[in-house]
């Protein structure tokens, strides 16, 4: 694993330092030391304040100023992703001229509480820019990762410790969602978990025995039918563990979709819609890339529970069709509506499992997490949509998420599950109990990412654990089709670790 490790410093001209990089809201924000060495280029060029610019200078370390503005900061409609994305540009630009160790320092953007993790934010979107597909470093070398260490102006080491740990299960996230599917096949996902997790805090399991899939978890067995006429697309269950060192006082409980590579089965995606879909593995790529996170940090106080569903929806003889009655870990009767919408079926029986387990443990909260539907993507555009029960609304439970989320570049939005989605998914026969989906594109269907929430809480049985129950459980269904890659763009797109900064923020 390569990441640019964050390193402290005071002095803003760290002798270790080969560049150094401002991120600034203009050039006025500069101190008067950089100010002075930057106005000869000023009086020459009226661009350096609306684009990165490298400067040269003989007091800089490696002679490189790197200005990176990030243009207005005040308006309401501004957030701290303006100091991410001149991060992401301005590294770039200092990889082009050749550092390795370059220095980041943010001045001029603390102008209210909306910028108070600059810095952090900063270095989290220098990491976004320098990663590389897992593929291309094993073909390449690590030479097309040759940015080392970030030297952070103004951090101290236990900020450091803290933002290296996020760093790596953002670096974790990227390679699982990003890889292409043969590199990522199923038993190869698990492998990479594996590797990560070898001698750290996180015990992992693999459940790959095709009987033990299809008697504990049948949707997924069905999802996976046809891919087992290939061996190594075979599926299966990623089990992640973290158990505090101290007493434990919180519980969080994952599912995450590892759809490997989605076809849409015998529902086939046609007319181009199915490049890119070796990212709908996504959500377990991000649920991993936490459980990463929270293995490096070793939070106190809180266990970690992740279920990973791993597996192909392939086209082929044997793939399940609309019309077909699947009889679920929770005796729930599902008929299939459209076998496109398959990660619902994937996950819904791990979450089960997780349901029953979380009636045992201390202050749990249930989430999912998936790249599930394109009506998230084109209802909240680039943002991860949070769709709550009874029992998280009541805890605010995303509400918190999406707070930390605006101050760390991990913005979401809210949700609510209203009756129209329980009547969506209801039986239209004594038959079945629920219907998976309808048979139309989630995108042009109204409540098109709300409604599988319901559909989860059916199978996963937390229907049963409301407000109104003896036994409330908070859950809540993330949906990051919008948030999972840069720019929308699901088949060329860098991934992004979407919730991984949010949960990490809030529960570590």
């Amino acid at each position: 694993m390569s990441f640019p490790i964050a390193y402290p410093a005071v002095d803003l001209f760290p002798s270790q330092a080969d560049a150094l990089i401002v991120i600034c809201a203009n050039s006025a924000s500069l101190n008067d030391e950089l100010n002075a060495i930057v106005q000869p280029y000023l009086n020459v060029d009226a661009r350096i304040n609306t684009k990165v610019s490298l400067l040269v200078h003989e007091k800089v370390p490696g002679k490189r100023l790197i200005l990176a503005p990030t243009g207005p900061l005040n308006r309401d409609f501004d957030d701290v992703r303006r100091v991410y994305d001149a991060a992401k540009l301005a590294f770039q630009e200092a990889k082009a001229a050749g550092a390795v160790s370059p220095a980041l320092a943010i001045m001029g953007v603390d102008i209210d509480a909306r910028y108070q993790h600059a810095l952090d934010v900063a270095y989290l979107g220098a990491c976004q820019s320098l990663w590389q597909p897992l593929e291309a470093r094993e073909h390449l070398g690590d030479v097309i990762e040759p940015i080392n260490r970030i030297i952070l102006i103004g951090a101290d080491n236990a900020r450091c410790e803290r933002l290296n740990a996020l760093a790596a299960g953002h670096y974790v996230a990227r390679d699982l969602s990003g890889t292409e599917p043969e590199r990522m096949a199923p038993m190869r996902f698990a492998q990479y978990c594996k590797a990560a997790f070898t001698d750290s805090a996180v015990e992992v399991e693999v459940i790959s025995d095709r009987a033990t899939l299809d008697k504990e978890y049948p949707m997924l067995g069905t999802v996976a039918r046809a891919s087992y006429a290939v061996e190594r697309h075979h599926p299966c269950v990623i089990k992640m563990t973290y158990n505090p060192s101290d007493e434990v006082v919180r519980t969080l409980m994952f599912v995450g979709k590892g759809l490997v590579y989605d076809t849409g089965g015998a529902d086939l995606k046609v007319g181009g819609f199915m490049a890119g879909m070796s990212r709908d593995k996504g959500g377990a790529a991000c649920v991993a890339g936490f459980m990463k996170s929270v293995a490096e940090y070793k939070p106190k106080g809180v266990k970690v529970v992740a279920y990973l569903a791993v597996v192909r929806n392939s086209i082929g003889s044997d793939c399940f069709v609309p019309d077909e009655i699947v009889h679920t870990r929770e005796g729930v009767r599902v008929r299939i509506g459209n076998t496109d919408a398959e990660g619902r079926l994937a996950m819904g029986d791990l979450l089960s499992e997780l349901k029953d387990q979380a009636l045992n443990e201390v202050n749990p909260v249930l989430f999912t997490v998936a790249t599930l539907t394109g009506h998230a993507a084109r209802a909240m555009g680039p943002y991860s949509a949070y769709v709550e029960n009874g029992p998280a609304r009541a805890a605010n439970v995303s509400r918190e998420l999406v707070e930390q989320g605006d101050l760390w570049a991990d913005c979401a939005e809210v949700s609510r599950s209203r009756r129209e989605d329980f009547d969506f998914v209801k039986p239209r026969t004594l038959a079945d109990d629920v219907l998976s989906s309808n048979n139309a594109p989630s995108a042009v269907t109204a409540r098109g990412h709300q409604f599988p929430m319901a559909f989860l809480s059916i199978v996963g049985g937390l229907d049963k654990h409301g407000l109104s129950s003896t036994k409330p459980l908070p859950y809540v269904h993330m949906d990051i089709a919008g948030s999972g890659v840069e720019g929308g763009d699901w088949q060329h797109g860098k991934p992004m670790p979407a919730t991984i900064s949010s949960l990490f923020a809030r529960y570590c």
